[in-house]
C-alpha cells in the first residue's frame, strides 16, 4: 500500500473509531519472506519490513497503536501480541478464535490501545507454525512521564531475542508434525536471529553471523530477554556479571540478582546489568537448552558477545557455567518461585502494585487443566487439555457470537480432566465476568511447558511436583505471587494461577510451545458481560475481516473518503 492509501486507510479508522484523547504511534509493515544464513545453511524467515527480528514498537502507557500490515507471504497471517491485554477488545488479539486471517497480498490495519499496561512484550506470528521462521519482534510499554519507575534510569535499553532454531523451513517442520512426527533436537539457539560466536571451533562453523552489544564501561543497561522458540527452556547468563531482575511481562518485581535464570518458552524478563569488570576481554553472552542431555544438546547454544568500549580483546576460553545440573529442575522451580511481586512499586497507574490483595477474593471458578504426551486421535497426532484436542472453526468465535451463529461451539469444557479416550472438539470455557477463576495447569508430561492467557495478567500463586489436590492451596502465595500472562509448568509437576476475569471477549489459553500448540493443546475463555451495554467491549472493527460462514460477505478492502457533514 502506498503511503498515500495507507494515510487515508489510518484516517477512516481514526474517524470511525476515535482518538480516545491518547497519543497514536503508527507503523506500516511488509510481512515477508527473506533468505539469510543464521547456522551457516541458506533459508526462509519471516521478516517484517525486511528485518529479522522485526522493529520495536515503543510506546507508553495507554497510547494508541495502529499497524497497518501488507502480508507477502504466500500463506494467510495473523499477529498476536504477546502480554498485551486489548482492554475490551479481543478483535484485535491476532488469535484464530477472534480474528480472521490476512489473506496472502492483502493490507489490514490492527488498531488497539496499550491501557494501564506497562513493561516487555513481543508479537510474532500465531498460525502455520510461522513463528518458527521468524516474524516476531519486541513491545516496549514505557511508564508515563507522572509515574516513578522503582530504578534509576539506566544508560541504555537492549533487547535480545533468544530461542531454540531449525535449518528446516516452518512448512517443512509443519509437515512433519502432520505425519505424526517429533521435531527432534533443534540445529541451535539464535540470539537476535544470529547463530553462536565460535566459542568452540567443532562446535561452531567458520563464518557464522553473530550478535554484538556494544556497551560503556560504568553505565547500566536495561535487557529485556524474550524466549521466542519452538519448545526449548533456555539458561540465559552474562558471563561475569550480576542480572537484577526488575520486571517480567508488566509486572515489577522484587529487586535481586541472578547470574543466571531459566527463561522458559514465551516468557519475558528485564534486568539491570551495570558494566563493572576490567573488560579484560569481551564477555559471552549465553542461552543453553535446558533439562535435556548436556553432551547430546551442545550445539543447542546461542552465544552473543557483550564488547566494552576499551575491551583488550576478543573473548575466549569456555563458557560461563549453567546451573550444575542440567537435569536439576528442583533448582529452577525454586528460582521460578523467587520471582515476586514488587507490592510498593506504581506501575501504570500511581497506586501501589500490591494494593489489588488477589487473595482477599473468593474463587468462583476452578479448572484443572491437564496435559500429557501426544496421543493419536482419528489417525493424527495430537496434543490435548483435559482429554480434548482443540481444532480451530473456520469462523472465528468471536465473530460467531457477533453474527449469532450456531454450532461452530460448545460452551461446555471440563473443569476436570474427561475420563475416556480423548477427542477432538471445539469446547471453551464459560468464564463468568467479573468473577474470580483459579487455573490449575497440570503438566502430565515429560517434557517442560508454558502457558500463557491473552486478554490478562494472572497471579503466579504456586507451583510443585506430583498431582494437584485439594490440599495444594494451602501452600499458595497468598502475598506476592507475581502477575505475567506466560508460565511454566514442570513435567510432572503443577502451576495454579488465579485471574480476575474484568475484561469481555474471547481469550485464548494455549500452550506456547509451538509444536503442542500446533496440535491442539489450547482453549479459548468467553467472558461476557450480561447486561446490555456498549461500555464494557468495542464494537466490531469497520475493517473486519469475514471468512468461514461469513466470508461471502467479505469485500476487498477500498479506500473511500469520508463525507463531510
Amino acid at each position: 500500500m502506498s503511503p498515500i492509501l495507507f494515510f487515508l486507510a489510518t484516517f477512516l479508522l481514526l474517524f470511525h473509531s476515535g482518538s480516545s484523547g491518547d497519543p497514536f504511534a503508527f507503523f506500516d509493515w511488509d510481512v515477508g519472506y527473506k533468505t539469510v544464513s543464521p547456522l551457516g545453511v541458506k533459508q526462509q524467515v519471516v521478516a517484517v519490513n525486511g528485518e529479522f527480528p522485526g522493529p520495536i514498537v515503543n510506546v507508553s502507557t495507554n497510547w494508541n497503536v495502529v499497524v497497518n500490515v501488507l502480508n507477502d507471504l504466500d500463506e494467510p497471517l495473523l499477529l498476536t501480541w504477546n502480554g498485551i491485554q486489548h482492554r475490551k477488545n479481543c478483535w484485535q488479539d491476532g488469535v484464530l478464535g477472534t480474528t480472521c486471517p490476512i489473506p496472502s497480498g492483502w493490507n489490514w490495519t490492527y488498531q488497539f490501545q496499550v491501557k494501564d499496561q506497562i513493561g516487555s512484550f513481543f508479537y510474532f506470528p500465531s498460525t502455520g507454525f510461522q513463528r518458527a521462521a521468524g516474524g516476531f519482534g519486541g513491545i516496549v510499554v514505557n511508564n508515563r512521564d507522572v509515574i516513578a519507575v522503582p530504578f534509576d534510569k539506566p544508560d541504555g535499553d537492549i533487547t535480545l531475542f533468544i530461542g531454540d532454531w531449525y535449518i528446516k523451513n516452518h512448512t517443512d517442520l509443519r509437515k512433519m508434525l502432520d505425519n505424526g512426527k517429533d521435531l527432534g533436537m533443534p540445529d541451535g539457539v539464535l540470539i537476535n536471529g544470529k547463530g553462536p560466536y565460535r566459542y568452540n571451533n567443532s562446535l561452531v562453523p567458520a563464518g557464522i553471523d553473530y550478535e554484538t552489544i556494544n556497551v560503556q564501561p560504568g553505565k547500566t543497561y536495561r535487557f529485556r530477554i524474550h524466549n521466542v522458540g519452538i519448545s526449548t527452556s533456555l539458561n540465559f547468563r552474562i558471563q561475569n556479571h550480576n542480572m537484577k531482575l526488575v520486571e517480567t511481562e508488566g509486572s515489577y518485581t522484587v529487586q535481586q540478582n541472578y547470574t543466571n535464570l531459566d527463561i522458559h518458552v514465551g516468557q519475558s524478563y528485564s534486568f539491570l546489568v551495570t558494566m563493572d569488570q576490567n573488560a579484560s576481554s569481551d564477555y559471552y553472552i549465553v542461552a543453553s537448552a535446558r533439562f535435556v542431555n548436556e553432551t547430546i544438546w551442545k550445539r543447542v547454544t546461542g552465544v552473543a558477545i557483550l564488547h566494552y568500549s576499551n575491551s583488550k580483546g576478543k573473548a575466549s576460553g569456555p563458557l560461563p557455567d549453567p546451573p550444575q545440573d542440567f537435569y536439576d529442575k528442583t533448582f529452577s522451580m525454586n528460582q521460578a518461585r523467587s520471582v515476586r511481586w514488587n507490592l510498593s512499586a506504581g506501575a501504570a497507574r500511581p497506586n501501589p502494585q500490591g494494593s489489588f490483595r488477589y487473595a482477599s477474593i473468593n474463587v468462583t471458578q476452578a479448572y484443572l487443566l491437564r496435559s500429557g504426551p501426544p496421543v493419536v486421535i482419528n489417525g493424527k497426532r495430537r496434543a490435548t487439555l483435559n482429554g480434548i484436542s482443540y481444532v480451530p472453526p473456520e469462523t472465528p468465535l468471536r465473530l460467531a457470537d457477533q453474527y449469532s451463529l450456531k454450532g461452530v461451539y460448545t460452551l461446555d469444557f471440563p473443569e476436570r480432566p474427561l475420563k475416556g479416550a480423548p477427542k477432538l472438539g471445539r469446547s471453551i470455557i464459560n468464564g463468568t465476568y467479573r468473577g474470580f477463576m483459579e487455573i490449575i495447569f497440570q503438566n502430565n508430561d515429560t517434557k517442560m511447558q508454558s502457558y500463557h492467557m491473552d486478554g490478562y495478567a494472572f497471579f503466579v500463586v504456586g507451583m510443585d511436583y506430583g498431582e494437584w489436590t485439594e490440599n495444594s492451596r494451602g501452600t499458595y502465595n497468598k502475598g506476592d505471587g507475581v502477575a505475567r500472562s506466560t508460565v511454566q509448568v514442570y513435567p510432572g509437576a503443577w502451576t495454579a494461577v488465579l485471574v480476575s476475569l474484568d475484561n469481555v471477549g474471547i481469550w485464548n489459553v494455549r500452550s506456547e510451545n509451538l509444536d503442542s500448540w500446533y496440535m491442539g493443546q489450547e482453549v479459548y475463555v468467553r467472558v461476557v458481560n450480561p447486561e446490555s451495554t456498549n461500555k464494557t467491549e468495542l464494537p466490531i472493527p469497520d475493517n473486519a475481516l469475514k471468512c468461514g460462514q461469513l466470508e461471502k460477505f467479505q469485500k476487498h478492502l477500498s479506500i473511500e473518503l469520508p463525507k463531510v457533514p
